[in-house]
């Protein structure tokens, strides 16, 4: 990019190797999340290489900058991975302006400095939730490109037959929006409604809901129960764990 004299593209103004926002490396180091370091460097309590900075906008490379908080150096964190059973009616967010129960309650006893959960789950879903400071990691799991499986049991509110399935993995249309799971199957059946295990390798908002509300069908309960190789196991419901070695490293590999 040529800055308005035709020079050339300002050094400051391309990020190169672990250059990023101020702002960011906070976020990367494991110090807080994104609009948290933005706020800190707002109000004036971050300095890069002893100087205060509050441009959010300062580049710094995470290698070499020397960064502190309230006079504090900032290192970064050691990773953390944790997996939660989430029980419904939590939200997903570290608080909540109407005041209501969120996922972090579930975390209350346990050692987790500024870790961020890893997607969402909406307020009426249940099952698996993961957590991590390693926002590169977080962000590759995230990252469409990447279509790493996650598998859901859903109950519905009828007998699923054939047509439902094929449509479900046919794809179909809700609000202009093309949606489809990577795969659908029934689990069981009772006497007016059934269980249905749902694969998605895409993170389209409240899919699942929009596809079965675009057929009619309404879901009366969403669980996930496995992400990539991962699954939620005998978890108890709102129990947390950390990661294994092995299970950060199956969820690397995708």
């Amino acid at each position: 990019m040529k800055d308005r004299s035709g020079r050339g593209p300002r050094r400051d103004a391309v990020p190169a190797g672990r250059r990023v926002t101020l702002a960011r490396a906070l976020s990367k180091l494991g110090h807080c999340s994104r609009s948290e370091g933005e706020a800190l460097v707002r109000a004036g309590r971050v300095s890069l290489d002893g100087r205060v900075v509050t441009n959010t906008g300062t580049w710094v490379d995470i290698e070499t900058a020397a960064i502190a908080v309230d006079g504090v150096p900032v290192a970064e964190s050691a990773r953390l991975y944790l997996m939660l059973n989430k029980p419904r009616g939590l939200v997903t967010t570290r608080s909540d302006p109407e005041g209501r129960p969120t996922v972090y309650d579930c975390l209350s006893g346990l050692d987790h400095p500024h870790l961020s959960p890893v997607g969402r789950l909406d307020r009426a879903s249940e099952g698996l939730l993961l957590f991590t400071n390693d926002t590169v990691f977080a962000q590759a799991l995230l990252d469409p490109g990447t279509h790493v499986a996650k598998t859901y049991h859903v109950q519905i509110d009828r007998i699923a037959d054939a047509a439902l399935i094929d449509a479900l993995t046919s794809g179909v249309v809700h609000d202009g929006e093309r949606l489809a799971a990577a795969s659908a199957r029934m689990l069981r059946e009772g006497g007016r409604n059934s269980w249905l295990e749902i694969v998605l390798t895409e993170g389209r908002n409240r899919q699942i809901r929009r596809m079965l509300e675009a057929l009619d069908t309404a879901c009366l309960r969403l669980i996930r129960v496995a992400i990539g190789d991962l699954a939620l196991g005998d978890l108890g419901k709102g129990a947390a764990r950390a990661l294994t070695e092995a299970e950060v490293a199956g969820l690397r590999r995708f």
